[in-house]
């Protein structure tokens, strides 16, 4: 990220890992050896004693827990259990070998044997306590710092859609290829409700990300994400003013437990410009997505499984403003708005500009525009179930039904 807000972020999640393991391993210090002063009669010559034998281990587990929360470990309590047990057995074998070291003892079979038994007498104590303090004061101190949401259920067997509410300056939003005209922000309110609507009546689970106020045109989330199986890609928006969407937006699909890749500078690309068709993905290449942005994502999901076809967009603002695609794979779209349509495997034209774009609900059911009612018919006649609602005041923004929401299934 290259803006005020994305650099905040990276200090939050840095600052939350750190906070999160000091206060975990000094816990665990101080109460491991709390526990075996008391134990030896509170002898104060033994404190100092027990806690230089304890330091080695206690300081590795700091390093070690700053890893697994650098990397998440902490979100889920069945993920930060066997992590944190992890990192408490091999601080406690480091802590006992620097003592054997610190002796003069070599380091034989013998020696080795002794290492590993202390897990059984003093370092058990040590890895129990590390273990509770790394699951609860860790844990807790990572997701204030952080403003992450410990324990997210996860996606399995579920449908996500993510939205966000529209900003109250929604009619300052970018217009590139229509006039602009006056756009009723209270209605836009109403009919954004009616698209959440017709997604949970459909069985989606929505998810609002946090509302950006100072942004026109955020309420278009797709941009700003691009779904492959657990992985996120968070773009790298074309148009300057967009760039600090992505803050909220790759805060919200890391809580739901998707791994993250970004799109940088200089390269630029909007979810807009991705069609998805299978392990086929077609980019658009226009005025928000350049040949470096194309590059990345290429880079980012060869490797799992997906092939990317650059496509020219010269007539529209993105690629999916021109096609989208049904549930089948057909490719379809409004032709004088189309650069290059035998790009693509199979295209099925419409009647409509607005018909164009489709969501995928599921196998037989599509959302698409109440303003084009032929391309409704069109695709009912093709053996789909079709969902109308009415998005008028987003069209006169060149939106359609696909930037409202990032569909993860």
């Amino acid at each position: 990220m290259t803006s005020t807000s994305g650099a905040s972020a990276i200090i939050r999640r840095v600052a939350g890992a750190i906070v999160a393991a000091l206060a975990a391993a000094t816990a665990t210090h101080v109460i491991t050896v709390l526990l075996f002063f008391t134990a030896n009669g509170a002898n104060p010559s033994a404190f100092g004693q027990l806690s230089e034998y304890f330091l080695p281990s206690s300081l590795l587990l700091f390093l070690l827990l700053g890893v697994v929360a650098g990397l998440d470990g902490l979100r889920r309590w069945y993920v930060a259990v066997p992590l944190s047990l992890l990192a408490a057995v091999f601080s406690g074998l480091f802590g006992s070998l620097i003592a054997i070291l610190n002796s003069g003892t070599k380091v034989d079979s013998a020696a080795v044997g002794f290492i590993f038994g202390t897990l059984v007498g003093p370092k058990l104590i040590f890895v129990i306590v590390a273990v509770v303090a790394a699951t609860t004061i860790g844990r807790r101190l990572w997701s204030l710092i952080t403003g992450s949401k410990l324990d997210v259920p996860p996606l399995r067997d579920r449908k996500v859609a993510l939205v966000r509410l529209p900003a109250a300056n929604l009619a300052e939003g970018q217009v590139t290829h229509i006039a602009r005209s006056a756009v009723d922000a209270e209605k836009a309110d109403e009919q954004w409700d009616g698209y959440v609507a017709a997604l949970i009546e459909n069985g989606w689970d929505t998810i609002e990300v946090p509302v950006a106020p100072e942004a026109p045109d955020s309420v278009f989330v797709e941009d700003t994400v691009v779904i492959f199986g657990e992985t996120a890609v968070v773009t790298s928006p074309g148009h300057e003013s967009r760039r600090a969407e992505i803050v909220a937006v790759e805060d919200t699909v890391r809580e739901l437990g998707l791994r993250v890749a970004r799109i940088q500078l200089p390269g630029t690309l909007d979810g807009g410009d991705v069609l998805k068709v299978g392990s086929t993905v077609y980019v658009g290449r226009g005025g928000r997505t350049n040949a470096e942005g194309i590059r990345q994502l290429r880079a980012i999901v060869a490797p799992l499984g997906y092939t990317v076809i650059a496509v020219p967009v010269t007539k529209v603002l993105h690629l999916k403003s021109g096609v989208t695609a049904l549930p089948d794979g057909t490719v379809i779209g409004y032709p004088p708005l189309v650069d290059n349509p035998e790009l693509f495997d199979r295209f099925l034209a419409v009647p409509e500009e607005t018909g164009v774009a489709v969501v995928v609900l599921d196998d037989s059911t599509v959302l698409m525009a109440e303003s084009a009612p032929k391309s409704a018919a069109l695709v009912a006649d093709l053996g789909y179930n079709v969902v109308t609602v009415d998005i008028s005041e987003f069209e006169k923004l060149e939106g359609c039904v696909t930037c409202l929401s990032v569909r993860i299934r």
